[in-house]
């Protein structure tokens, strides 16, 4: 998915590329409440205190430590849900570093920062659906869904070889027996209309000529989106029916959604 560093939206953090922020109307919503752990971590069948690799907790501590991870069930689903199980053999030794990482067929596991930046902006919450557009290897969808706890992630994903490795890598947890997380090979330019509507739609490759209409018709009223355009990422409110507020964050580099 991204290539490098992404910026934020304070002026005082400092950037490996220089951030520039477009605010059209307002961003609506607010964190997530600090509850229900112990109750995630059995619907996802993760042990209740798994030990966790040094070198990951030293990742996550460094996305908190430079406010890129903020919300406590965000945090908490990056700590439960181990990036190792989401990398190619290869990759093993570096799934700890935070850097986008090749997965195969020209696609990556995203950047741990970038995937933190873009949560953060969704504020997914319990018993919510989700749409997730380009579910590689499956790690952002299997966040999502100890997030969303009771209620549904929905991964669509347009290459069968990284559809079935997104299959395979989330049963490693309880979520596909639980059906509360799912992946669907199709293309996902055209989002998953036999589950609509989402309360959130995130994807991980860009649109290179907006964010799709057909995504912002499956979004329910009240709903949000987070998804790349060329070089930025844009947040979408639907504020309304055919009604958005619209935020863009520049500086990123994400390989193309493709359509079929």
């Amino acid at each position: 998915m991204v290539e490098f560093l992404s910026p934020k939206e304070e002026a005082r953090v400092r950037f490996l590329v220089s951030p520039q922020v477009r605010l059209v109307g307002k961003i609506i919503g607010g964190p997530l409440p600090a509850s229900g752990f112990a109750v995630r971590r059995w619907q996802a069948g993760i042990p209740s205190a798994p030990e966790m690799n040094p070198q990951y907790e030293n990742l996550i501590n460094s996305l908190i430590k430079d406010g890129y991870l903020k919300t406590p069930e965000i945090i908490e689903a990056f700590k439960r849900i181990d990036r190792l199980d989401f990398v190619t053999e290869e990759h093993k030794k570096e799934a700890y570093i935070n850097s986008a990482l090749p997965i195969g067929f020209g696609q990556t596991i995203s950047q741990p920062l970038t995937v933190a930046f873009m949560l953060e902006l969704l504020e997914p919450k319990q018993g919510e659906k989700i749409l997730d557009i380009g579910a590689g290897s499956g790690w952002v969808l299997a966040i999502l869904a100890y997030v969303a706890g009771n209620g549904k992630v929905v991964g669509i994903e347009r290459i069968p070889e990284l559809a079935n490795m997104a299959k395979e890598n989330i049963s490693k947890y309880s979520f596909a027996e639980k059906r509360t997380a799912e992946v669907i090979l199709g293309d996902g330019s055209k989002g998953y209309e036999q589950e609509a509507p989402y309360d959130k739609i995130i994807a991980g490759a860009s649109a290179q000529t907006g964010i799709p209409e057909v995504w912002k018709e499956q979004l329910k009223i009240g709903g949000r989106i987070v998804a790349p355009v060329e070089n930025s990422v844009i947040a979408i409110d639907k504020i309304g029916k055919n009604k958005y507020e619209q935020k863009e964050y520049f500086g990123f580099s994400f390989v193309p959604l493709v359509r079929d």
